[in-house]
This record gives C-alpha cells, sequence and structure tokens, in this order.
C-alpha cells in the first residue's frame, strides 16, 4: 500500500509516484493538473500546482531580447570592419565575443519560448528545463570564445602590429554604448532565470571590455604602447573563463538533477523523523526543478495502528518541508513499518540505482 500528495499549490509540474503510474484509466490526470490553476491550499488526487514558471515570465516582454540581438549583430559588424582597418585585434576579438552574445542571446530567446509552454503529458513538468539546456550552451560558447581570445593576444605578443588608435577609441566607445544598452535590456529578466543571467552577463562582460579597449586606445595613440592591444585581450579573455568556471557548475548540477548546492539533506532526515509516529524515512530523492523551485519524493514509514493518522501525519511532514527548506513540491509514500510485504528492498536515506 501506498499513498502519496504533496503541500501547498505554489509551483507548477508533477512527481509521479509508484501509485499514480498505476493510474493507467485517467491519462487525462496530468494534463488537468498541469494546466490548471487553483487556489493555494486544493490538493487534487495528492499533488498540488499553482502559479506557472511560464506565468512568472509572461510579464516580460520578449522584445527586449529581440533587441538585445539586433544591437548586438549590429555592432559586430561595425567592429570587424573597424578592427580590419584599425589593425586592432582586441577589436577583432571582441566583434567575435559580441558575435557570440548575439547568437546566446539568440539561444536564449529561443529557449525561454520553448520554456513558456504548458506541462503535458509528454513533459508533465513542463519545459522549464529548456532554459538550463541554453545557459549550458550559452556558457560553453562563452569558454571557448575565451580560450580563443587568450590564443589572439599571446600571439600578438610575439608578432606586435600598428594599430590605429583613433579608430580603436571610436569603436570602442559606440560597442560601449550598445552593451550598456543591451545590459539594461536584460536586467530585469536576468533575476529569475541562469540562461537569462548567463546572456546578461555576455554584456557585462563586453561593456568592461569596451572600457578596457577605450584605456587601451588612449595608450595607443598618447604612449604609443601597440602592446596594450594584446594585454586588454588576454585581460578580458582571463576574466570571461573565470566567470564561465564559477556558472557552468550551477547549469550543470540543474540538468543531473542534483540536490540544490549546500542543502543539507542529513538535517532535513533528523527533522522529519523526529515527528510523532514517523519510524523512519527512506529512498530519498531531491533535486532542482529550475533556480526557483526544489522537488523531493521520499519512502515515509509509520506504523499501522497510525494509518488513520496518516493524512495528519502527511500534512506535517508538507509543512516541515516548506517552512524550514523551501521544498514546496513533494511526494511521499508511506509505508507500514509491521508489513513486510510494504518494505522496500532498499532501505537506505539515499537508494542505489
Amino acid at each position: 500500500m501506498c499513498y502519496s500528495a504533496t503541500s501547498r499549490e505554489i509551483v507548477i509540474g508533477l512527481t509521479i509516484s509508484r501509485c499514480h503510474l498505476l493510474e493507467r484509466k485517467r491519462p487525462e490526470l496530468i494534463m488537468t493538473q498541469a494546466t490548471e490553476h487553483e487556489p493555494a491550499g486544493e490538493d487534487h488526487a495528492g499533488h498540488s500546482h499553482g502559479l506557472t514558471h511560464a506565468d512568472s515570465l509572461r510579464g516580460v516582454s520578449s522584445s527586449r531580447l529581440i533587441w538585445a540581438i539586433v544591437l548586438n549583430q549590429l555592432l559586430t559588424v561595425g567592429q570587424v570592419v573597424a578592427g580590419i582597418y584599425s589593425g586592432s585585434v582586441a577589436l577583432l576579438s571582441d566583434a567575435a565575443h559580441n558575435f557570440n552574445d548575439a547568437n546566446a542571446l539568440l539561444i536564449a530567446y529561443i529557449a525561454r519560448r520553448i520554456s513558456l509552454k504548458q506541462a503535458n503529458e509528454r513533459f508533465t513538468f513542463g519545459y522549464r528545463r529548456a532554459e538550463m539546456i541554453g545557459a549550458l550552451i550559452n556558457l560553453t560558447l562563452l569558454a571557448i570564445v575565451g580560450l580563443y581570445l587568450v590564443y589572439e593576444g599571446i600571439s600578438r605578443f610575439f608578432e606586435p602590429e600598428h594599430v590605429m588608435g583613433s579608430v580603436m577609441a571610436y569603436t570602442a566607445i559606440l560597442a560601449l554604448v550598445v552593451d550598456v544598452g543591451s545590459a539594461l535590456l536584460l536586467w530585469s529578466m536576468s533575476k529569475g532565470s541562469l540562461n537569462v543571467r548567463a546572456a546578461f552577463f555576455h554584456n557585462i562582460v563586453d561593456a568592461l571590455g569596451s572600457i578596457a579597449v577605450l584605456v587601451g586606445a588612449a595608450a595607443i595613440i598618447w604612449f604609443g604602447w601597440n602592446w596594450v592591444d594584446p594585454l586588454i585581450t588576454v585581460l578580458i579573455s582571463g576574466y570571461i573563463l573565470w566567470e564561465v568556471y564559477k556558472m557552468l557548475p550551477q547549469a550543470m548540477r540543474m540538468l543531473m538533477e542534483g540536490t540544490p548546492a549546500d542543502f543539507d539533506i542529513p538535517a532535513l532526515v533528523e527533522r522529519v523523523e523526529a515527528l510523532a509516529d514517523i519510524e523512519e524515512i527512506h529512498h530519498l530523492h531531491l533535486w532542482e526543478l529550475d533556480e526557483e523551485h526544489t522537488a523531493l519524493e521520499a519512502h515515509v514509514v509509520i506504523r499501522k495502528q497510525n494509518a488513520e493518522q496518516m493524512e495528519i501525519i502527511k500534512q506535517q511532514i508538507k509543512e516541515l518541508l516548506v517552512h524550514e527548506f523551501q521544498i514546496e513540491h513533494s511526494t511521499l509514500e508511506f509505508e507500514f513499518a509491521d508489513a513486510a510485504e510494504n518494505q522496500c528492498h532498499d532501505t537506505r536515506v539515499i537508494p542505489e540505482h
């Protein structure tokens, strides 16, 4: 015997327990729960759901991403022309970076559009992970560009060339304006999306790069220091690679359905097992649906004489998960401690698969 349920209706998506997998005669159940929005506190078939990820993004205009894409593409063309004309490898490298940014923004836009799609029988959690895929692609491309910039910068140290500082300076000023404008367009969207935040970071790095190029252009104009051009290139690329190193693990952890960073599973188990009438909790899975939502499924062992109190025990656990651990989506399967036929073969907290 097993029973499953979740807490208040806060997040979209369903964790289908073993009990629900037996309900093959009700295929409409998933569709109904994935698309309807009821007031918080009403449970349906043991699960809860509320404001969807799509709803949380509808207030943000997609035109901002489109404008940012167009601006970065135009800037790329201008930087390529100016870089070839002036002989500045920093401008050419920045052009390659901006071209990558435009592609990153395009990926962000496509991923965002996909993530707005409602959940269905094929994707019962919806398409929110599309943004994580977009973020991983963005960060991977950014790492490639960073490595390329290192190569170009080092090469110029050994083969220095004359650089037209004035053209370099004017182009850097134009690039700075475009980069800041693009960053402002993405700012409000970057707070709740790792994917858009990765694209936003692209533009921040570009703006810093444009400032560095402008300073380098001044050094070339006033002092004739052509070596500043490759130096700036190497510094910018090093900063890019450092930020990729910090952001990439987060995207990979979510795609691998990893436990949120710094989450204390032993503390969670201890708190749940400290509740009255609970013998044990095991077969626990905890993962991030996206940046804002965490899901949990677990087996809870109680004594058969407490079967009538199961709903009360369930709600106690769910309230604990929500208020102390911010886990708003949970699936609980109950087992009886004195019924051997209901016991799992693997009773460890984290089971092997």
